[in-house]
């Protein structure tokens, strides 16, 4: 629960702007290495505030891709009206550009170039057209024979969504909404995987 007037005395923050020279160093080798298919000048760094688990009102920062920045803004901006829970929201270069520390932190992300796990095609991540939201509670899961497999491993204990537990995606859940309204697909509709923390929009290329 929110403290009596500590909601009146917070400042949400809903902003994009071009990638500042601050954050710009803290992401060079980390998020954006060499080889990145879009270049600083499609990305913005965003200001989004947010619920955390504790019901209490923070600020996170995040780079996306400029094409999706205004979309972002307003379905980031819907879930904080309806207090919905995300627990942080921090650039991946905080964690040094793993996407495995990321997700074991619980970290809601976005731009980061990498491949798609266990495959050398690019992830949507790379163009910052994909969101990783609560990625601990809601983790990508693919079975291989007998055996379910997780990322992050740590999530195992969610992989069964028939299972009651908080912070679950669903496709009636107000987050997986939004985003679906707005045009992103969500992962946990796919078929040969499911990955129920990932949200990403196929933009064709200029």
């Amino acid at each position: 629960m929110i403290e009596k007037g500590m909601e009146d005395d917070f400042l949400p923050e809903f902003y994009a702007e071009k990638i500042p020279d601050e954050v710009f160093r803290r992401m060079r080798g980390k998020s954006f290495r060499e080889g990145c298919p879009v270049s600083r000048e499609e990305l913005r760094y965003l200001k989004i505030s947010h619920f955390g688990f504790d019901g209490m009102p923070r600020t996170g920062e995040m780079v996306a891709a400029g094409r999706i920045a205004d979309d972002l803004l307003e379905i980031f901006q819907k879930l904080f009206q309806a207090r919905y829970p995300i627990e942080r929201i921090r650039l991946i270069d905080d964690y040094g550009g793993s996407d495995a520390a990321s997700m074991r932190d619980n970290n809601t992300s976005c731009f980061h170039f990498r491949t798609i796990s266990g495959s050398k095609k690019l992830s949507k991540h790379s163009l910052g057209l994909a969101v990783d939201v609560n990625p601990l509670y809601n983790p990508y899961v693919k079975t291989a024979g007998d055996r379910v497999v997780t990322e992050p491993p740590e999530a195992w204990a969610y992989a069964d969504r028939s299972a009651e537990f908080p912070h679950k995606i669903t496709e009636e859940d107000l987050c997986c909404r939004l985003f679906c309204r707005y045009g992103f697909e969500w992962g946990g509709a796919w078929k040969a995987v499911r990955d129920y923390q990932h949200f990403e929009k196929k933009i064709p290329e200029p």
